[in-house]
């Protein structure tokens, strides 16, 4: 049996997986699965019904999209983060502001769509919006001043695959939240990235 990873593609943590099996080049299934529509099946794969989840050879489940790609690296024999020291120390701080605008992307929309209108805590989403935000200026003023290596898909690392990802589920799911104007080096970052095989193979769905 390959490796299998199971969730939609609409989910950024399940997509920062699959862009990073393409990038190890390492053969995997997707089982397209729903935390919301096949919660049954999922829960015969993964009774705590998370996504992203992978399930190896031997049956084993992993979850967390980040323990998952450490998996993955070790199983390529290849880290998508730099050697040296300290650059490896910035490309971790980015990966973990676009794991935090994923997570509060991901609360937005729960909130709009999940909760009842009349059961609404303003001042939570408020919260959660101007966390967003704040996320997505450290990460473009982090671009100002230096950018992440893109030029091959061999130059992808943690933090453009994150942070991509991020950027287009929070414009696909999120439409108005941010102006693309006021962030241009995270738009043509993620343009850039968008256009690699890697990402074209598995896109938002």
């Amino acid at each position: 049996m390959s490796l299998q990873l199971v969730g939609m593609l609409d989910s950024p943590y399940v997509r920062r997986v699959a862009v990073a099996l393409q990038l190890l080049e390492l053969p995997y299934q997707h089982r397209p699965l729903s935390v919301f529509r096949d919660a049954e099946a999922m829960s015969r794969i993964n009774p705590v019904i998370k996504v992203p989840a992978l399930v190896c050879e031997d049956g084993q489940v992993l979850l967390d999209s980040t323990l998952i790609i450490a998996y993955l690296e070790e199983r390529a024999g290849r880290e998508l983060l730099p050697t040296e020291a300290a650059a490896r120390l910035r490309e971790r701080r980015l990966v973990g502001l676009a794991l935090v605008a994923c997570e509060k992307a991901v609360q937005w929309v729960y909130e709009r769509d999940l909760r009842p209108p009349e059961r609404l805590y303003v001042p939570w989403l408020e919260r959660v919006q101007g966390q967003l935000a704040a996320a997505w200026r450290s990460l473009e003023q982090a671009l100002a001043e230096a950018p992440l290596p893109h030029g091959a898909a061999a130059d992808v690392g943690q933090a453009a695959l994150s942070l991509a990802v991020a950027w287009r589920f929070t414009r696909q799911l999120l439409p108005g939240a941010l102006d693309p104007a006021m962030y241009p080096r995270t738009q043509a970052l993620a343009d850039a990235l968008e256009a690699m095989p890697a990402f074209r193979a598995v896109p938002h769905d």
